[in-house]
């Protein structure tokens, strides 16, 4: 299956003689922290995504800018086959290692992959199979999004919109997780089975953004990652503005601890 799949990417690279449109995009910003009661800080980031497309196949790779050289982020290709979609994801991300109590993985592992996926004419399902063996179906229903996946772990997701609440539900190895986004009375509401809500809502030109992450409780180390900490719910508040410039400009409170955080950041 494996040379298959090697198969369908390189003829699809092979038969390409068109010349690649390039376009160009990326974000960059500047922050000031206080950190609270510890000694404040100033922190740079800026993104470059270049995504190359000629006819139905795409190249998009995205790179990190703000230190001595350029550091790559992602690496991706789609291409489409008559009825067979083909992704390649090239990059194998550097995972952190460290036992630091946010559950990182004890080892890396390579996360480069290929996939491809067929538009059955059967229900409009679509069926696709990556090269670890995974099986993935979907399709809609009803005007509900479901989809299944079989494999090393077995998954399943379901979206709807239904009464003005856009609803998702996943269940990963049987355990359960839903997101729940409405809106009343001008005010973007989301809520999380972790018991997270957060409102967004637009006041003269701004917008606020309260949100509060409830507490989380410890979880043991498994054969794959170390343990993760207990945490203590916080809430951020934060009010940005667009400005003429181009720029959007920031402020953010944090009770976790007790910072103020000023944000510049522009989008092209």
């Amino acid at each position: 299956m494996k040379k298959l799949i090697a198969l369908f990417a390189v003829s699809t690279l092979a038969s390409t003689s068109a010349i690649a449109g390039i376009a160009l995009s990326g974000t960059a910003s500047v922050s000031y922290d206080d950190n609270g009661s510890l000694a404040s800080s100033t922190t740079h980031d800026a993104d470059l995504t270049i995504t190359g497309t000629s006819g139905g196949t795409t190249l998009t790779a995205s790179y990190d800018m703000e230190g001595a050289s350029l550091a790559t982020t992602a690496v991706d290709m789609t291409t489409t086959i008559g009825p067979i979609s083909v992704t390649a994801d090239m990059h194998d991300v550097d995972e952190t290692n460290l036992n630091d109590g946010d559950g990182d993985p004890l080892a890396d592992s390579n996360d480069q992959s290929v996939s491809i996926s067929l538009d059955a004419p059967v229900g409009d399902v679509t069926i696709g199979l990556d090269d670890s063996g995974d099986l993935t179906a979907s399709g809609t229903f009803a005007g509900v999004s479901v989809s299944v996946t079989m494999g090393d772990t077995d998954s399943t997701t379901a979206s709807a919109s239904i009464a003005g609440m856009d609803i998702a539900v996943t269940n990963e190895a049987g355990s359960t997780t839903w997101t729940v986004a409405t809106t009343v009375g001008g005010v973007d509401i989301t809520l999380d089975s972790e018991n997270d809500v957060s409102a967004t809502i637009g006041l003269t030109g701004n917008e606020l953004t309260v949100t509060h992450t409830a507490s989380r409780a410890y979880k043991a180390a498994t054969a794959t990652k170390y343990d993760t900490a207990a945490a203590d719910a916080f809430t951020t508040v934060a009010v940005s503005r667009d400005l003429t410039s181009g720029a959007t400009l920031s402020a953010t409170y944090s009770s976790a601890d007790d910072s103020l955080t000023l944000k510049a950041a522009v989008t092209f």
